[in-house]
């Protein structure tokens, strides 16, 4: 029996999580792995302090090289996250993510589900711009290292993976508990909170990420392709797509994470996602039986 589409993406999800987090022994010591791994970047948003990360986080490292003394442009990360964002967009979102894929399991906690204010969804942009790459050039120190803010003021993640293990782990660490873990702790509850109502909060609203796969799903090679010829207007996608974009108006929508419902939820197989686009003459718009499939499903 062939496994449903939201199954198959939990397998991929939960393998990639494994092999992004595979030393979970760190945890107890409190250790970091520091292996030939840690110098390459993990597609998805997972940092680097976490005991159990294998990889480096692409944000992260963007930041640190370019607000380095030499304000050195990082040709290696900047290649890497538009190579994997032209190849597959925001399939890594969907996919890869670790954190991604913590998100959508608080929001399958009972609780009362809403949509996102589209207004929300502009904020990533503003923290991606500011945050990561104008912030670390800015505000440097005395010795003219500027700070990874994003890392360091917002992430979630961070908090999360590294911050709190770490801190149950070192007690000299507590003692410099101060107002800038408040804040991160603050941004982090009010993160699992959104997940809980917002499916993905965190990758809609905040993840600077996200907004950098978004801006290239439109030319990445893994897409999204409707066949509007075949489509008989039913409406079925939109319905069940989580991050309430409209495949039929905009099929590589900036927000679509590629998860594939919209085109397992289509009753004439008119969405197609991969790699390959679909034949301009595949035409059965007009089939009456087409039409009756779509009216009994």
């Amino acid at each position: 029996m062939e496994l449903k589409n939201s199954v198959k993406r939990k397998f991929i999800q939960v393998a990639a999580f494994g092999f992004t987090n595979s030393h979970m022994g760190n945890f107890i010591g409190g250790k970091l792995y520091k292996g030939p791994w840690k110098q390459f970047c993990n597609p998805g948003l997972n940092c680097y302090s976490c005991p159990a990360a294998t990889l480096a986080c692409p944000i992260g490292a963007l930041q640190a090289v370019g607000g380095s003394m030499e304000f050195q442009f990082s040709f290696y990360v900047v290649g890497l996250l538009l190579s994997i964002g032209i190849l597959l967009g925001r399939f890594v979102c969907g996919f890869l993510c670790p954190f991604g894929l913590f998100q959508e399991l608080l929001h399958k906690i009972p609780f009362p589900k809403f949509k996102l204010w589209k207004g929300f969804l502009y904020i990533k942009y503003f923290v991606l711009i500011v945050f990561v790459i104008l912030l670390p050039i800015a505000f440097t120190n005395y010795m003219g290292i500027g700070k990874p803010a994003f890392c360091q003021f917002i992430c979630p993640a961070g908090t999360l993976e590294g911050g709190i293990p770490l801190l149950s782990t070192h007690t000299e660490l507590r003692q410099t508990i101060g107002s800038l873990f408040s804040l991160k702790m603050t941004i982090l509850i009010l993160t699992i909170l959104g997940c809980l109502f917002v499916y993905r909060f965190f990758c809609k609203a905040l993840c600077p990420l996200g907004a950098i796969y978004g801006l290239l799903n439109k030319i990445s090679i893994y897409h999204l392709e409707v066949n509007k010829h075949q489509c008989v207007g039913c409406g079925k996608c939109s319905k069940v797509c989580r991050m309430d974009v409209d495949p039929l108006k905009n099929p590589n929508s900036v927000e679509c994470i590629r998860c594939g419902e919209c085109a397992t939820a289509c009753p004439v197989n008119a969405i197609h996602l991969g790699f390959k686009t679909l034949k301009s003459n595949d035409n059965i718009g007009d089939d009456d039986s087409v039409k009756s499939e779509c009216s009994k499903s």
